[in-house]
């Protein structure tokens, strides 16, 4: 993608895939945004970025919107075009539960994404925050937001991060992929599928979190029932049941000598073990083998 001279998105009411178009854009430019029709002129320049106007969909023009699309091509908004033209989109929406929801809220409605979620219509406005219609209305307030004003730096800072967590993820998962084993537990009738990620120089810093988003891109949700993954906060291990595994309780291991937090509800909990075979029995007697 060249250098980008500015961003024009279109005037009036602003949606939740303009602005965070918007903020993805400005986290890597640092360009000006102006909310006004385009002109003829800058539908054909690669240095100004038309965001969810022109009627145009071509990453080589940098235009990114979806409108023209038809009825039955999949939902799609233009926060989606512009991930896809930085080479995200597809960890953006594996990882991203909120995207794809996104998705269909802005180009089906909010009546066809609750029927898609299996929730009633209230549910879709039940879950918008002051904070969303804050940010919406004032940058809908404004036909300019420039390099250095709070709204226009507060959306920088949202841009990065959703990059910084896409490109940190895809770094952890591979080094997951380098160094994780699976273990296959034996739990009386059970054989407990685990991943387990060895302690070492390069853990991720958030290992819970890169094991899991491993598991997502390996295609592996349907056979994992537990991770192991280094404890940030001592040196032993961390063990959780993936995606509440209902044949693994962690209760089950208070009282263990070397299990010192187990979580309430069952779903985790904290050992000073480092050896795998003790780390596999702590999995055992969590599903009352």
């Amino acid at each position: 993608m060249p250098d980008l001279q500015r961003i024009v998105t279109h005037p009036g009411g602003a949606h939740k895939d303009d602005l965070l178009a918007c903020c993805v854009l400005i986290a890597r430019h640092g360009c000006p945004i102006v909310r006004r029709e385009p002109t003829a002129a800058e539908r054909l320049d690669a240095s100004v970025a038309l965001v969810d106007i022109g009627e145009s969909h071509d990453a080589a023009l940098n235009n990114f919107d979806h409108h023209h699309f038809p009825r039955e091509h999949p939902p799609t908004c233009s926060l989606s075009l512009v991930l896809d033209s930085l080479g995200v989109y597809q960890d953006a929406l594996r990882f991203c539960d909120w995207l794809e929801p996104a998705e269909w809220f802005d180009s089906r409605g909010p009546k066809t994404t609750a029927e898609w979620l299996g929730v009633p219509r209230r549910a879709i406005s039940r879950l918008n925050s002051p904070i969303d219609a804050t940010l919406l209305r004032r940058f809908a307030a404004r036909t300019e937001h420039l390099p250095g004003e709070t709204l226009y730096e507060y959306m920088r800072f949202v841009g990065a991060d959703l990059l910084d967590f896409l490109r940190d993820g895809r770094q952890s998962i591979d080094l997951v992929g380098e160094r994780c084993e699976r273990w296959a537990v034996r739990a009386g009738d059970e054989e407990i599928q685990a991943v387990f990620l060895p302690r070492g120089d390069d853990v991720p810093e958030e290992p819970s979190g890169s094991v899991s988003r491993y598991i997502l891109a390996s295609g592996l949700e349907q056979q994992i029932g537990a991770t192991v993954y280094p404890d940030r906060r001592g040196r032993g291990y961390g063990i959780s049941r993936y995606e509440d595994d209902p044949r693994l309780d962690f209760c089950r291991l208070e009282g263990q000598p070397d299990v010192h937090f187990a979580h309430k509800s069952g779903f985790l909990c904290k050992t000073s073990a480092t050896d795998p075979e003790r780390l596999q029995e702590l999995i055992r007697i969590a599903a009352g083998g």
